[in-house]
């Protein structure tokens, strides 16, 4: 199980489609420079993309309407 959860996200983000691509890049961000936007014992998933997840959730990382 993935936490967050979809639905606790789509609280915070209006698209499905946006979250998908904010995750998508930000986890290859993550891969490629291992720069975390908080201490790594802090986070909840050991992988890169539950990672983007939970800093969308947290509000670490803002997705803007066009």
């Amino acid at each position: 199980m993935i936490y967050p959860s979809i639905d606790k996200i789509l609280n915070v983000v209006d698209s499905k489609y946006a979250l998908v691509y904010v995750v998508s890049e930000r986890s290859k961000q993550m891969a490629k420079t291992n720069y975390y936007q908080k201490p790594l014992k802090e986070y909840k998933c050991s992988k890169e993309i539950g990672r983007a997840l939970e800093e969308v959730y947290d509000g670490l990382i803002k997705i803007e309407k066009r």
